[in-house]
């Protein structure tokens, strides 16, 4: 019986890791670097394309060591130009990553976790409960290995998962992203999106310069905590009172994430609350309208009516955008195909 080693992934590790790998396999100091550079400017899939490592060396770090890169599973094309990917993680678990196009930008929509722990009602990620946290491997892998990955200009960490419930592979995933020795884009790129978790709001804050975008859906408590249980333990003001707390200088911007549901938190009340606990808050709102899910009581209001919300919240000081929808046609909804492939290799 012949048993196959596993062997420790490269891809995704920071520099500081990388320097341990050096010392544990015996290779020189600047082995760490040139490790980085092959790894994160020249896009190799192999250790023996290291040719600036001598033969010996990548013998040694092959031994114990692979790059870790994995393709996606299948794609789904939007007539939109949108594309969701759905990569295997976790051994035997499944997540989706989504490609955008819009003009002269080309962003990339990752995933954190395999499903979620948080549970808003709205969400078919919710549904399929907590699965795991992914690597920092994990999470970059999805970048890497997207075929459109040299068109990307942005990238934002609003795919399955709550990426501040899976801090230290964000924040790794993040050091990669915007250092010099790894793929040095600007932080100005990258926004975190999260449902409000007070304590790693403000580690997330300290350590990242990278946008932060907060899902919000409701100003009102009682609303929020059925939409999104949460709001139970990590209320809105309490976040709110965070972000007002913290100096957001130069280019960084905080937004608001809004899913408008028709009938629940569309009314003037809710402009009005809005203003309110947003006050003295340098920010903007995204509206976004809800793509359905299965079994979902939840509905979108009309363009029009959507329309009106947004004027409304202008009229009232606040910078409010509607998200264009995208990929309604290819299982657009977080989670959906994810959901299907699992449900079908749980029947296989």
């Amino acid at each position: 019986m012949t048993v196959t080693m596993i062997k420790e992934r490269l891809y995704g590790k920071t520099l500081n890791e990388l320097i341990a790998v050096a010392r544990r396999v015996k290779l020189p100091g600047f082995a760490a670097r040139q490790i980085a550079d092959w790894l994160y400017k020249k896009e190799i899939s192999e250790i023996d394309e290291m040719t600036n490592l001598s033969k010996q060396m990548r013998s040694l770090l092959s031994g114990e060591y692979e790059v870790g890169l994995s393709a996606p599973l299948n794609e789904s094309a939007s007539s939109d130009g949108t594309k969701k990917y759905l990569f295997k993680v976790l051994s035997d678990k499944y997540i989706e990553t989504a490609y955008i196009p819009d003009d002269d930008r080309a962003t990339i929509c990752v995933s954190t976790q395999a499903g979620c722990k948080m549970g808003c009602i709205f969400c078919m990620t919710g549904r399929q409960g907590f699965q795991g946290n992914l690597s920092s491997n994990e999470i970059l892998n999805q970048l890497r290995s997207l075929p459109e990955f040299r068109k990307l200009t942005n990238m934002v960490f609003m795919g399955m998962g709550e990426p501040l419930d899976n801090l230290a592979e964000l924040l790794k995933s993040l050091e990669i992203l915007t250092s010099e020795w790894g793929y040095a884009w600007s932080p100005t790129r990258i926004t975190v999106s999260t449902v409000g978790l007070k304590s790693a709001i403000s580690e997330f804050l300290e350590k990242s310069r990278c946008h932060l975008a907060v899902s919000l859906h409701s100003p009102f408590d009682e609303e929020r905590r059925k939409l999104m249980p949460i709001q139970r333990t990590n209320s809105v003001k309490e976040v709110l009172d965070i972000i007002r707390n913290f100096d957001f200088n130069g280019q960084r911007r905080v937004s608001f994430e809004y899913i408008l549901f028709k009938g629940m938190n569309d009314s003037p009340a809710h402009i009005k609350e809005l203003a309110r606990i947003l006050n003295g808050i340098k920010c903007r709102i995204n509206i976004i309208r809800f793509h359905r899910i299965p079994g979902s009581e939840f509905f979108s209001p009309d363009m029009e009516e959507t329309i009106r919300f947004k004027e409304a919240l202008n009229a009232k000081g606040i910078l409010t955008t509607i998200r264009a929808s995208r990929g309604e046609d290819i299982q657009a909804a977080c989670g959906l195909l994810s959901t299907l492939e699992q449900n079908r290799n749980n029947q296989g």
